[in-house]
């Protein structure tokens, strides 16, 4: 008879995350994760596979917790500009949080990629809806002639996510959110 899975998968995946987001990959092994969890390597290995399997896991609840709230920033916006500064300003805020640990994502991407694509995929697949989000928007605010004609909406959302990235792994650096938030002021000025 198959034993019954004795933990909270969900909160597990909540909490390995947040190792993962602190220590990065690598330097999180599986010890660290048992303890961090208050689980048995073998319900760990039973439940999601393997150290990676853990690891996409907390990636998939990072993308609908936090990436998922970002998009719901943009879509609560009262105009473009409000809507882009909030998103930044946000974001911002969420990664210089205890000692700045960054964004999880954009760590995943300057830690496991090229070499892991299944990470690669999430990553890609959260920046890309990132950037769809952002093209709606200004294509909408280009409509209504809130920003400028000068630059196609498709090439300012992709600047804006490029941007975004750059500021999250500068967050790491200097983790102080009021010597970030003047460069999004000047990142606001390509709308136009």
């Amino acid at each position: 008879m198959a034993r019954t899975r004795e933990f909270d998968t969900e909160a597990a995946v909540s909490r390995a995350m947040e190792l993962f987001w602190a220590r990065g990959y690598e330097a999180t092994s599986v010890r660290d994760l048992t303890r961090h969890l208050g689980i048995g390597q073998g319900s760990l290995y039973a439940a999601f596979g393997d150290k990676d399997g853990l690891y996409r896991a907390a990636l998939d609840h990072y993308r609908s917790t936090f990436a998922a709230a970002a998009l719901r920033t943009l879509e609560e916006g009262a105009d473009a500009r409000s809507a882009v500064r909030a998103l930044l300003v946000e974001r911002i805020r969420i990664a210089v949080e205890h000692g700045g640990q960054g964004c999880l994502l954009v760590n995943a991407a300057t830690e496991r990629l090229p070499e892991d694509q299944q990470t690669g995929r999430i990553v890609r697949d959260v920046l890309g809806a990132n950037q769809d989000a952002l093209t709606d928007l200004l294509c909408a605010a280009a409509e209504r002639g809130e920003i400028s004609a000068r630059h196609a909406p498709q090439t300012l959302a992709a600047f804006l996510v490029t941007f975004l990235n750059g500021l999250l792994v500068s967050s790491k650096v200097t983790p102080d959110a009021r010597a970030l938030e003047p460069l999004v002021e000047v990142a606001l000025t390509a709308l136009g």
